[in-house]
């Protein structure tokens, strides 16, 4: 009887100090989530600012039809302009993820490819990538009104046609980034966070 009790008392000062470590750990994620900032799309060279109400550029579609970025959007929706290229790796990785942002968000959001080089390959690529539902365009122009530095990049207009955030994108994160930004109010994630630790600095 006694030796019950001391292994039932035993048991019990283990169970409490397995507590005391998961507690402990807890704390410890907790202060490096708060430590690792989340990755933000990044912004690289000069290009319009967050902002700025980029003037209507009128193009044509891959398919022969017209579109416009810029400027006021006819269906009151914001607008992601996702820069990619048949020959960008990375790029094809993102698509899926671009393809389930434009179904989750299509309430309030257009997305548009954009790319420049050989029409043909670019149909190729339309084609073997199964891009057909998606407004795609070949225009210089508009990499260089970006100031499109690298491959793949994101742009995020509102609904008026003023850019809300653009950068490098990598991963789904990044794209993400974006929308977080403009809820935010902010230009990038990096700015946010930045504002943020000199507001807490601050205090």
């Amino acid at each position: 009887m006694d030796g019950l009790l001391v292994s039932h008392l035993l048991l019990w000062a283990l169970v409490i100090v397995l507590c005391a470590i998961v507690a402990a750990l807890a704390r410890q994620i907790g202060v490096l989530h708060e430590r690792i900032a989340p990755a933000g799309a990044l912004t690289l060279g000069k290009g319009p600012e967050p902002g700025e109400l980029i003037e209507p550029l009128s193009l044509t579609r891959l398919d022969g039809a017209p579109l416009v970025i810029g400027g006021a959007n006819a269906r009151g929706h914001s607008t992601l302009l996702f820069f990619l290229s048949p020959t960008c790796p990375v790029c094809k990785e993102l698509l899926p993820a671009v393809h389930s942002i434009r179904r989750s968000e299509r309430a309030w959001l257009d997305v548009v490819f954009a790319s420049d080089g050989d029409l043909d390959g670019q149909r190729a690529f339309v084609q073997a990538q199964g891009l057909q539902e998606v407004p795609y365009v070949v225009s210089t122009e508009l990499g260089l009104r970006f100031r499109v530095p690298r491959l793949p990049f994101a742009v995020l207009l509102d609904e008026r046609g003023a850019l809300q955030a653009r950068g490098l994108v990598n991963t789904r994160e990044h794209l993400e980034s974006l929308f977080q930004a403009q809820e935010l109010k902010a230009p990038t994630m990096q700015e946010y966070l930045r504002r943020q630790h000199e507001e807490n600095h601050a205090a």
